[in-house]
């Protein structure tokens, strides 16, 4: 159930994209980059959040929007100048919203006058997914940038190749905000 709920990362209109970097790196130096494992946390650490289809997934899209930012994979074996690092976080949340039935009428100038005014609370459950790419010098091992989406998530039916489609454009979406400027 968690799984098509942390894909609509990318269906959802209201995605908060955050950043943050460290100033005094010389990111034109990035030439290379290579997984730092394990490549991709969840959280929690679920089994119907885990999946090797979705590591896969990501992996590829991660991969894909780093060549077209001109970073090469290092090879196999060889350690890349950055070490890429990729977390699916799912929080619960809960927030409440009071309604009033009856009605009021005036305006703010003079006054309301009119209904009881007696509100309704009502408590909503929901999730929030977060996708966040970090990347570490591979000389000294210390996070030089960090990128993430964060947005409510719905719940729906997916085909396997509307979910590649879902990750491919949250982890577009991150990554465009590298190299920073």
């Amino acid at each position: 159930m968690l799984l098509p709920l942390l894909l609509l990362l990318a269906a959802c209109q209201s995605v908060q994209l955050e950043r943050d970097f460290d100033p005094s790196r010389d990111f034109g130096a990035y030439r290379t980059w290579s997984w730092q494992e394990p490549a991709l946390q969840f959280r929690p650490s679920d089994p119907r959040l885990r999946s090797d289809l979705t590591e896969q997934r990501v992996r590829a899209a991660v991969a894909e929007q780093l060549d077209q930012r001109g970073l090469r994979q290092a090879p196999s074996g060889n350690r890349g100048d950055i070490r890429v690092q990729v977390w699916l976080v799912v929080d619960q949340r809960q927030s409440q919203i009071t309604s009033y039935p009856g009605g009021y009428w005036g305006n703010p100038w003079y006054g309301y006058w009119g209904g009881p005014g007696f509100g309704e609370t009502r408590t909503y459950d929901y999730q929030v997914g977060t996708l966040q790419i970090d990347f570490y010098d591979s000389r000294d091992g210390k996070l030089v940038w960090r990128g993430s989406a964060q947005q409510i998530l719905r719940e729906g039916p997916y085909d396997p190749a509307e979910r590649t489609r879902m990750i491919r454009e949250t982890v577009s979406r991150v990554l465009s905000q590298y190299p920073p400027h």
